[in-house]
């Protein structure tokens, strides 16, 4: 009885603290069917009355959310192949290969994550200026095309994978690339699978390197359209549905994401620890 009682005091804590969390999610998505009028009355209200998809039409139709949307896609899926393909290539040198300096570039890997991002912010402005890449689409992929966390990331589950499994492909005269894509990175899919979850996350949730790469509003990511829609630019009043329809339809493709791939990482992260 006493262990019946507390399993269910656990389950009770857990549902709370759940239903806590996700509160502030239903209200987004119910101020996003409601009228203006409504949203400003009763923003807490978790029920739309009337309901309406009104503030939908008008970000399709009012906005350049379409713009927004095929810069933030098209941004997102070259950022993160890149860093999926540099990182790995990055993480199994410094994890295999042996070359002067190799010592001295992990500790500037490793200094280079203690960076805050915010820092860079400035010197990224003047390099792109400089290079002639400043307001254009080079300017939104080019620099976040290689991560120092990924990097590390990769490093540490290379280092972590028996060199046995090399031996045989360099007995049968595979150069140092054809052992990595063919030998070794298919058994990295755990550490790939969370790369590609955190670089699509990143590169698409990145909002202060287009403050420094473009001012064009035609090169608009979702982050910066978002936050020039908080800002006011549609006019007075509060605007609540618009705003929070429009951070809707850029928190779906974001969830999607996390969820398809979390449960192929989870089952592949424990398929790991049984055969280790």
């Amino acid at each position: 009885m006493k262990l019946l009682t507390s399993r269910f005091l656990g389950y009770a804590i857990l549902i709370f603290f759940s239903l806590v969390f996700l509160y502030p999610f239903v209200i987004q998505i119910a101020n996003s069917f409601k009228t203006e009028a409504d949203a400003s009355a009763n923003p807490l209200s978790p029920i739309p009355h009337p309901f309406t998809t009104d503030a939908f039409d008008r970000i399709f139709g009012g906005t350049a959310f379409p713009t927004w949307l095929g810069n933030s896609v098209l941004v997102t899926v070259v950022v993160t192949l890149g860093r999926v393909l540099f990182a790995s290539m990055a993480g199994y040198a410094l994890a295999r290969l042996r070359f002067p300096g190799r010592p001295a570039l992990f500790a500037l890997l490793i200094g280079m994550m203690a960076v805050p991002p915010v820092v860079l912010l400035i010197p990224k402005f003047l390099v792109l200026n400089q290079l002639g890449m400043y307001n254009s689409y080079p300017a939104l992929i080019v620099p976040l095309l290689v991560d120092a966390t990924g990097i590390f990331i990769m490093k540490q589950f290379f280092e972590s994978v028996p060199a046995s499994v090399e031996e045989a492909a360099r007995i049968d005269g595979a150069g140092v690339f054809r052992t990595f894509w063919s030998v070794v990175l298919p058994t990295a899919k755990p550490a790939l699978i969370t790369l590609t979850i955190l670089s699509f996350q990143g590169s698409w949730n990145e909002f202060p390197h287009t403050l420094v790469s473009v001012q064009d509003p035609g090169l608009f990511t979702l982050p910066r359209g978002l936050a020039d829609l908080v800002s006011g630019s549609l006019g007075a009043g509060t605007q609540y549905p618009l705003k929070l329809g429009a951070a809707l339809l850029a928190t779906i493709p974001v969830a999607i994401i996390f969820v398809t791939f979390q449960r192929y990482f989870v089952r592949d992260a424990n398929q790991g620890a049984e055969r280790g």
